[in-house]
């Protein structure tokens, strides 16, 4: 059994997808549009100008599989109770990847040595998903 997040961009799934390919090395698997799928919307469910939108995603980091959708294009995405722990395979790639999630958002904990990480660290992304970078100690 697995467990993936399913993250929802309220209609910046795209640029998300653009921004994680280049700050963490994201791969994407798939798109689909709304205008693709096999079954249209109900009328009225999706703002207008929504059928380019992306209905569902697909894209890996390393061996982690997330999967994103544009959900209902309501506007501002809203990521709260939970956070995504990104392991970083050396201090240098800790902070490089912290400062690529960090262009646009908000720190909430600086990159620093701790007792359990020589590297760790907590940011909010410009779309609001919360990430934890860490490089443990060796």
């Amino acid at each position: 059994m697995d467990v993936q997040p399913y993250l929802f961009f309220n209609g910046k799934c795209e640029e998300a997808l653009d921004f994680y390919k280049t700050a963490i090395g994201a791969k994407v698997d798939m798109v689909m549009r709304f205008s693709e799928s096999p079954e249209k919307p109900p009328e009225g469910a999706m703002p207008a100008g929504s059928e380019n939108k992306v209905m569902h995603a697909s894209f890996h980091v390393g061996d982690s599989h997330i999967m994103a959708s544009d959900g209902h294009c309501a506007g501002k995405p809203s990521f709260q109770g939970f956070g995504l722990s990104l392991d970083a395979k050396s201090d240098a790639e800790a902070e490089k990847l912290f400062g690529a999630l960090s262009k646009g958002g908000q720190v909430q904990q600086p990159l620093t040595k701790t007792f359990f990480a020589s590297k760790f660290g907590m940011v909010s992304d410009k779309f609001g998903v919360m990430w934890m970078v860490i490089a443990e100690a060796h």
